[in-house]
């Protein structure tokens, strides 16, 4: 019951959390908006696609190179393969959360940390790590032996916890 409870603090604690991307920076830039924008907002005109399929592009014969020697300011994933972290971002992060990488990222400036919103996705991470390394393997009973959850589990796609219910199906 303790670990239940547990589990349940952490859990209303990422309700009030909000969320990072780990974008990368290459020395070539990506053309978009390069102006500091607040935290937490969107760069008007960023092509998402554009900008991934230039990294993609700039990271070409490295994609399988630890993201932490091809891109700057790698403080998580550093051991993932350079293309897999993009995928990561974008999937992982970016659709978890339903923003795009400026939402964390002034776009050119991938490494920097202008953003509050890029350490509160790294905190968030830690977090997920410490409910899937310790808090669910405490909980007994459960069908699956390997419980986990990821972004996904809360966000739902929104950068705001999902914290109300769709109506009961009848």
């Amino acid at each position: 019951m303790r670990n239940i409870l547990r589990v349940s603090i952490v859990v209303v604690a990422i309700s009030f959390a909000s969320f990072f991307i780990i974008r990368p920076s290459l020395d070539s830039s990506v053309s978009a908006q390069t102006a500091t924008v607040p935290a937490g907002t969107p760069v008007p005109n960023f092509d998402q696609a554009a900008a991934l399929a230039k990294l993609r592009e700039q990271i070409k014969g490295k994609e399988k190179d630890p993201a932490s020697n091809v891109f700057k300011n790698i403080q998580m994933l550093k051991q993932v393969p350079a293309g897999r972290l993009l995928s990561i971002m974008e999937i992982g992060y970016s659709r978890s959360l339903g923003v795009e990488c400026t939402y964390c990222h002034v776009p050119d400036k991938w490494e920097t940390e202008d953003k509050p919103e890029k350490q509160i996705a790294r905190d968030m991470a830690g977090m997920v790590g410490r409910i899937n390394g310790e808090l669910l393997k405490g909980i007994k009973n459960l069908k699956n032996s390997s419980p986990t959850i990821n972004c996904t589990t809360c966000h739902r796609g929104e950068v705001k916890p999902a914290l109300n219910l769709n109506p009961a199906k009848s």
